[in-house]
């Protein structure tokens, strides 16, 4: 029988529910949910903290050393696997989308941060030891709220998450240095959203630079510039990574696959599949199976 890959919500981690969030400690979320070592997805917004452990955990096929002062962080819908070796503790926090909306009044506030844009190397930081101790604080505090259930509790709780977005923000930005200027930086953005509504459909810069109202060489320039990457090697990247989560969905034929990604030829997809990850779908289907079967036997 063809399994599907398990996608979890808020509520079907009812044991540490409050309303649209989630706060425990690491240990004792993972000894309730083992199974989440496995792949899976989100419909929620997650965050990990590590101050303790060893092993890896994967985010969207990307491989990533489990480190102490570690956090990474994850939007609903990337693909999600861990491995760890002996004990790991720290924090994690889930939260619905339509948790901070309410209380902002600005639904696109966390698209700022450069850890929730859905690129991998943005969402997993290793804090700097300066930057620990208040960093930490603001996470004990969270579990204290979420425990205590005082009035005004939820909103307590939005306004200490508030302090590590925007902590753990400047430690991004301070990466990334000054060279991007607020408009080139929006432009970014606003490319990179454009990619997520129409890469199914659109393939070429020309497209995308036409809806920004810019030439195809300025958005080409600005990716070389920021990302190190022509831009159309941005959009055949977030096709790829849409081909690879799918893929790892058994119940859908590779012929399914492509037509759900806009090709309408199974043979052109399969050749702009292997051109781009040096694997066909089938390998690369057969490969993570592999590695996922791999992991269930550890775990028994």
């Amino acid at each position: 029988m063809k399994k599907e890959i398990p996608v979890y919500d808020i509520c079907t981690l009812s044991e540490f529910k409050q309303e649209d969030i989630l706060i425990s400690r690491f240990s004792p979320y993972l000894a309730q949910h083992h199974n989440l070592s496995l792949a899976h997805k989100h419909t929620f917004y997650h965050l990990v903290l590590f101050t303790e452990g060893a092993g890896t955990h994967a985010i969207d096929f990307e491989q990533f050393e489990v480190k102490p002062n570690q956090i990474y962080f994850m939007i609903p819908g990337q693909v999600h696997s861990w491995s760890f070796e002996g004990k790991v503790d720290g924090y994690v926090i889930n939260f619905s989308t339509s948790f901070f909306q309410s209380f902002l009044l600005k639904p696109d506030y966390l698209e700022q941060f450069s850890f929730f844009n859905g690129h991998i190397h943005d969402a997993v930081i290793n804090l700097p030891e300066a930057e620990r101790p208040g960093i930490l604080l603001l996470f004990e505090q969270l579990i204290t709220e979420s425990e205590k259930g005082e009035r005004l509790g939820t909103d307590m709780v939005k306004a200490l998450l508030l302090q590590v977005f925007i902590k753990t923000g400047r430690l991004g930005h301070e990466k990334q240095g000054s060279s991007i200027n607020a408009y080139n930086y929006t432009l970014l953005k606003n490319f990179q959203k454009l990619i997520e509504l129409h890469y199914q459909t659109l393939r070429l810069p020309k497209d995308y630079a036409e809806l920004l109202y810019i030439t195809p060489n300025h958005l080409n320039a600005l990716c070389k510039d920021v990302l190190g990457l022509p831009a159309g090697e941005v959009i055949r990247n977030r096709i790829v990574l849409e081909a690879k989560r799918l893929l790892i969905n058994l119940h859908l034929t590779i012929s399914e696959i492509a037509l759900k990604l806009g090709f309408d030829d199974n043979s052109y997809f399969t050749k702009f599949f292997k051109k781009q990850t040096g694997l066909t779908p089938e390998e690369f289907r057969k490969d993570t199976l592999k590695t996922t079967n791999h992991k269930n036997i550890k775990l028994r």
